[in-house]
C-alpha cells in the first residue's frame, strides 16, 4: 500500500497526494524548450513550483530520495504556514490558467500541465475539508514518521550530523504546535472519531515506556558512531523530545479525546460530504459520486467471489466462501507464527519477481528494494505495508516496510500477494523507473497520484499470477482475497463517510466477505475513517490500467505485445488517470495510423 508513501500531503497540505520535489530546476541548461511561449512559461511555472515545495516541505524530498532536499529542519505546520502555502498555490493555479493547454499536445509539457494542474486542483477542492486542524493519524502521524526519517536521515560527516541534531531539535516545536492545531479543530468542530484518537494515545504510552537507548525517536544515534554523536540524540530525546511528547499526551488524553466525535462519518463534520467527495477526487484523479463507487464495489466483489469459489473449492473442498473465511481465522496451519517466516517469504516472492520481470517489461530500474520490518510498537495500529522510495541514483534502495508481528499470528495466504503489490511489478518497479526519467520534469518523477500508484500495484497482484510468480494455490487465493479487499472498500469507505454506514456495519461486512480476522479488518476500518477517500483509488485505478490494456489488445490485435504495453503505462511517470488515458489513447492511433499506412504501401508494391 503505497497509500502512505511515506508521508502524505493530506498532512500539511489537505490532499490526499503524495508530493516530492525537486530542488535544482528543470532544464537548467538553459535550452529552450520546444513548443513556443507556453511550453517556456510551463516549464518555469512547474520550476518554481518545485523549489517552493522541497524548500518549504523537505521531508518530502527525504522520503521521495531527492538528492538537495534540505536536511535541517522539519516541514513547517502552523495554520499561518498553511494559509501562506495556499495563498501561492492560488498564484500558480492563476498563472497555470493563463497557459494554453492545447498548445502542448503531443509534447511532453502536456503531461507536466496535466500533472501541475491536478495537483493545484484538487488541493484547492479539499480545503473544504480544513485537514490543518485534524493532523492526528494512528498509520500516518509524526510518531510514525518521526522515527522513519531518523532510519533515512543521511549521516556520516560533521554537516550531515549537525543537520540531523538541528532537525531533532525542532521536534518539541513541530508538537506543540500540532496541540495547537488540534486545539483550534476542537473549537471548529473538527475533531477525529473517538477511537481513533485512543489508538494514537496507545501508541504514544507505548513510545514513552520505552528507555532512551530503544525509543525508536532515538533511531538516529545506532547509525554513526561518531564520538558524541550518540550522547547528543539522547540529550536532545532525553531532555527536549520526551517532554514534549508527554505534554502531547496529557493534551490527548485530558482536552482531545474528552472532545473527540462519537460518529465515524466524515459528514458529521461541516461540509463533510463535499470534503468527501474532493478527497475522492484528490486519490483516484476522477470526479465520481459516492453512490456510484459502492455500486461498483459490490460489482466487483461479486465477480472475484465467482472466481474465488472454484479455487476454494480445489483447495479446501467447498465453495461456502463466509465459513471458509471463518475456518481459515483459526486455522493455526495456514498462519505465520514467527517473524523470520514472514521474512523469509516474502524475500522469497520477491527474489522471484526479479528473476522473472525481464520478459513482461522493457524498461527496468536500476535500484534495488529490499524488505524492512517496522518497528514493534507501529505493528499493532500503525504499519500497513507500505513502500518508501529509493533513490534515483540507486545508492539507497526502496523499502518494503512490512508488518512482521505475529501476535496474533499473521495469515499466511495475503503475504505474496502484498510482496508483488510493493516491490516487483508493483510499487518500487513503477517508481523507480519514473525516478530514472533522466531529463523529464521533476514534477513527472516524483509525484504520486494513488488512483495510478495504488491501481498500477493493485494490476501488478494480478499481472504476478500471469506471470506465475505465486508458488501455491493458497497464495493464489490469498490474492483474489486481497483483490476482494479492494473491492469492499469500494463499498465501506463511502459507506462510512457519507452513505450512514456504522464501524461495526463496516467490519461486518468485511467480515463476511474476506478471510482477514476481526482485529486486522477493525484496523483497516479505523484507516479508513481516519484517512476517507484514499482507500477506493485501488480498485478503480486497476479497472482503468485494465480497461487501456483491452483497448490495446483489441486495437493492436496480433502486434499487441505486453512488455510494449507495460512501457508505455509507465514511461510518462505516475500521472493522474486522465493524462494516463489520453497518453495511451495517442500511442493507439500513432499505432494504427503507422500500420494503416504501412498497409497501403504494401499493396502498392
Amino acid at each position: 500500500m503505497r497509500s502512505r508513501r511515506l508521508m502524505t500531503a493530506g498532512i500539511t497540505l489537505g490532499t490526499t497526494l503524495m508530493v516530492a520535489a525537486c530542488a535544482a530546476p528543470h532544464g537548467s541548461s538553459g535550452a529552450a524548450p520546444a513548443g513556443g511561449d507556453d511550453a517556456r512559461r510551463l516549464d518555469a511555472l512547474a520550476d518554481e513550483y518545485f523549489a517552493a515545495l522541497v524548500q518549504t516541505y523537505p521531508s518530502f524530498g527525504l522520503f521521495s530520495g531527492i538528492p538537495d532536499a534540505p536536511l535541517d529542519r522539519l516541514d513547517p505546520n502552523s495554520l499561518a504556514d498553511v494559509r501562506r502555502w495556499r495563498a501561492r498555490e492560488d498564484h500558480w493555479l492563476a498563472e497555470l490558467e493563463s497557459i494554453r493547454g492545447e498548445a502542448l499536445r503531443g509534447r511532453p509539457e502536456e503531461v507536466t500541465y496535466g500533472v501541475l494542474r491536478q495537483v493545484l486542483e484538487a488541493s484547492r477542492q479539499t480545503r473544504v475539508c480544513h485537514a490543518e486542524l485534524l493532523p492526528l493519524d494512528q498509520q500516518n502521524g509524526w510518531q510514525i514518521n518521526l522515527p522513519l526519517i531518523a532510519q533515512l536521515q543521511p549521516l556520516g560527516t560533521p554537516k550531515l550530523r549537525d543537520a540531523a541534531l538541528a532537525r531533532w531539535r525542532a521536534i518539541p516545536g513541530y508538537l506543540d504546535t500540532e496541540v495547537g492545531n488540534l486545539r483550534e479543530g476542537i473549537r471548529a468542530g473538527y475533531v477525529q472519531p473517538r477511537g481513533n484518537a485512543e489508538a494514537v494515545l496507545e501508541q504514544l504510552d507505548d513510545i514513552l515506556r520505552l528507555q532512551t537507548d530503544r525509543s525508536p525517536l532515538s533511531g538516529l544515534a545506532n547509525r554513526d558512531s561518531a564520538p558524541g554523536f550518540r550522547d547528543s540524540v539522547f540529550a536532545i530525546v532525553d531532555r527536549q523530545i520526551v517532554p514534549a511528547v508527554r505534554r502531547y499526551r496529557e493534551f490527548l488524553a485530558t482536552e482531545y479525546v474528552p472532545h473527540a466525535r462519537a460518529s465515524t462519518a466524515l459528514s458529521a463534520l461541516p461540509h463533510g460530504a463535499e470534503c468527501y467527495r474532493a478527497r475522492v477526487r484528490a486519490a483516484t484523479t476522477l470526479d465520481v459520486d459516492p453512490a456510484r463507487l459502492a455500486r461498483l464495489g459490490v460489482e466487483q466483489m461479486d465477480a472475484i467471489q465467482a472466481e474465488m469459489r472454484p479455487m476454494a473449492e480445489r483447495v479446501f473442498h467447498t465453495t461456502d466462501l463466509p465459513a471458509l473465511f471463518d475456518h481459515l481465522r483459526s486455522d493455526s496451519s495456514v498462519k505465520f507464527h514467527r517473524r523470520d517466516e514472514v521474512i523469509r517469504v516474502a524475500e522469497q516472492a520477491v527474489a522471484r519477481a526479479k528473476a522473472a520481470v525481464p520478459r513482461w517489461f522493457g524498461r527496468l530500474p536500476r535500484s534495488d528494494v529490499i524488505v524492512d520490518p517496522c518497528l514493534p510498537f507501529e505493528e499493532k495500529s500503525g504499519c500497513p505495508n507500505s513502500y518508501v522510495s529509493g533513490t534515483a541514483d540507486g545508492s539507497r534502495p526502496g523499502r518494503w516496510r512490512i508488518n512482521t508481528g505475529v501476535d496474533p499470528p499473521q495469515l499466511m495466504p495475503p503475504l505474496e500477494g502484498t510482496a508483488f503489490h510493493e516491490t516487483i511489478p508493483g510499487h518500487h518497479l513503477q517508481g523507480a523507473l519514473a525516478q530514472a526519467r533522466e531529463g523529464m520534469h521533476p514534477l513527472t518523477r516524483y509525484l504520486f497520484f494513488s488512483g495510478f500508484g495504488e491501481g498500477w500495484a493493485l494490476y501488478a497482484e494480478r499481472l504476478a499470477d500471469t506471470m506465475g510468480l505465486y508458488s501455491t494455490e493458497l497464495y493464489r487465493l490469498g490474492e483474489l482475497d486481497e483483490q476482494a479487499l479492494r473491492a469492499a472498500r469500494l463499498v465501506v469507505d463511502p459507506g462510512l463517510a457519507v452513505l450512514g454506514w456504522s464501524r461495526q456495519q463496516a467490519i461486518d461486512y468485511m467480515l463476511a466477505h474476506l478471510m482477514y480476522d476481526r482485529h486486522t479488518i477493525e484496523s483497516e476500518v479505523d484507516r479508513y475513517i481516519a484517512n476517507p477517500g484514499q482507500a477506493t483509488s485501488y480498485m478503480v485505478g486497476r479497472l482503468e490500467i485494465e480497461r487501456l490494456r483491452q483497448e490495446a489488445r483489441t486495437r493492436l490485435g496480433p502486434r499487441f505485445d505486453i512488455r510494449q504495453f507495460h512501457d508505455r503505462v509507465l514511461e510518462s511517470g505516475n500521472v493522474p488517470l486522465p493524462v494516463l488515458r489520453e497518453h495511451i489513447e495517442a500511442w493507439l492511433d500513432e499505432a494504427t495510423r503507422s500500420a494503416g499506412k504501412s498497409s497501403g504501401d504494401a499493396t502498392r508494391r
